[in-house]
C-alpha cells in the first residue's frame, strides 16, 4: 500500500465464465469468480456476454460497465488476496477496539 491508501486496480480484463482478471498498483493480480451475480437485479444486463466484456476502470478507481453497474475495488481486492478490511483499513481496527 502507498502510505494510507488501498492499491488501486490498474488493469482489468474479461475472462470466460464471466470472470476478471484484476492487477492492481501493488502488484497483487488475480482472478475474482462474478458468475453469482449474473441475472439478479442490474446484473441481469451481463446475461449478454458481450455487456460483461465491456468492463473498465472508472474514474474513480472502481470497476465498471456502465453508469449503472459498479463493483468496489477494494472489495474485490480483498477476495482476491483473502484479507479483512482491517487489513487494507488499520484504523478499523482501531475502532472496532474503541467500540468493543
Amino acid at each position: 500500500m502507498r502510505g494510507n491508501l488501498p492499491p488501486k486496480p490498474v488493469e482489468v480484463k474479461p475472462l470466460e465464465g464471466y470472470r476478471l482478471w484484476i492487477r492492481y498498483s501493488d502488484g497483487v493480480e488475480g482472478v475474482v469468480d462474478l458468475s453469482d451475480l449474473v441475472g439478479k437485479g442490474v446484473f441481469a444486463a451481463w446475461e449478454d456476454p458481450r455487456e460483461f466484456e465491456k468492463v473498465h476502470i472508472g474514474s474513480g478507481g472502481e470497476i465498471a460497465w456502465d453508469d449503472q453497474i459498479d463493483l468496489c475495488a477494494d472489495a474485490l481486492y480483498l477476495r482476491i488476496t483473502g484479507k479483512h478490511p482491517e487489513d487494507l483499513f488499520p484504523k478499523l481496527r482501531e475502532l472496532s477496539l474503541q467500540h468493543a
